[in-house]
Parts: structure tokens; sequence; C-alpha cells
């Protein structure tokens, strides 16, 4: 969350108010936030993303989205957009409109110096509540690096993290393998 929230509303007002809006605000326990701009880099990790996850899942029944499908994380808590989300088997929607999801069983967020604490702790909190979700992994930008948080049966939550344009990691939510040269496909940083 990036701005200065405005006036408590209640998760109808909300939705009333983004769904006529032209940018997209998070809303969180009754406070609007503004999203923040992104980098470039940012924006071709999610692309990657998005492509190769749905090259991995083509002819299965999961479906990709990126920053553009809204999430509701609980009825009066958070409703987000995710960097890049999986749904295995139907979305299921918050409500009549098919512009807000809450099954997802992969959520992933690309990690900026604004956002990470955030994505790291209260974000994580709310989503980790989500009985679909198995895994959410935090992909760096400025090296080739992904966390894996993946829910174990006792509902704790185990933390693997890989590096190197030459690794992988196997998602287990989605069953397919994500290679990081794929992931960070046109990324450059400096030597």
């Amino acid at each position: 969350m990036s701005s200065q929230p405005s006036t408590f509303l209640t998760p109808e007002e909300y939705l009333e108010i983004e769904r006529r809006a032209e940018r997209k605000s998070e809303y969180f326990q009754g406070e609007m936030f503004a999203m923040a701009g992104t980098s470039l880099e940012h924006a071709e990790i999610i692309i990657n993303l998005g492509r190769e996850l749905g090259q991995r899942l083509k002819g299965r029944q999961c479906h990709v989205y990126s920053t553009d499908v809204r999430l509701r994380v609980a009825p009066n808590g958070l409703y987000t957009y995710p960097d890049v989300m999986v749904i295995c088997g139907d979305p299921q929607l918050a409500d009549g409109r098919r512009d807000t999801v809450v099954n997802p069983v992969l959520i992933v967020e690309v990690l900026s110096e604004s956002t990470e604490a955030y994505d790291r702790g209260k974000k994580f909190d709310q989503y980790s509540t989500l009985p679909s979700l198995r895994e959410y992994l935090l992909v760096a930008q400025d090296a080739p690096r992904i966390e894996q948080w993946s829910r174990q049966p006792d509902d704790n939550w185990l933390r693997f993290e890989t590096s190197g344009r030459d690794s992988s990691l196997q998602l287990a939510s989605s069953d397919c393998v994500l290679p990081l040269a794929e992931v960070y496909d046109k990324i450059e940083w400096p030597a």
C-alpha cells in the first residue's frame, strides 16, 4: 500500500468506487490505498511469470491471472491485486461480478523497495488466511532469486529459497517447474 488512506469505507463502498476508477487501489479494513507505479524490470518479470506459468499449465484446469484481477482475502479485510495468481479449478467469485476472486492456490509478488516489507509481513499474514492458498512466491528484482513459502499439512509455512538463472523451482500447488532463466528473461543487472 502506497499512499495515504482516505475516509473509512465499507467493502461495498470500496468496490463501487474501484469499479469506476481509472487507477487501481487496494482496500484494507476500511481504508483505500492508491497503488504505486512500477519499474520496467518489475513489469517485465510479471509478464515473464504470467507467460511461463501459462505455458506450463496449458491444457490443464488452471488459470493464470496478473495484476488486473482483484483478490478478496477476507470480506471485511484485504482486497488487492497480486502481481500473479494461479487458480486451479473454477475461479470462485466474491460476488456476482467477474472481477474479484477468492481461491488462488499460488500468489506471486515481485518485490520492490517500497513494498517489500509489506509483501513479506502484513500482506503475507493476510494471504495465509486464504484456505485455498498453497504457495506464496516473493520474486526479487535485483538478482535472480525467488523465495517460496509452502503451506504444510499442519498449516505451518515452510520457506525455501532458490537463486541463479540456472536454477528452477518446483511448484507443488500447480504441479509444474518454474525455471528462473524464464522468469528473468531480458532482465540485466550491472556487472
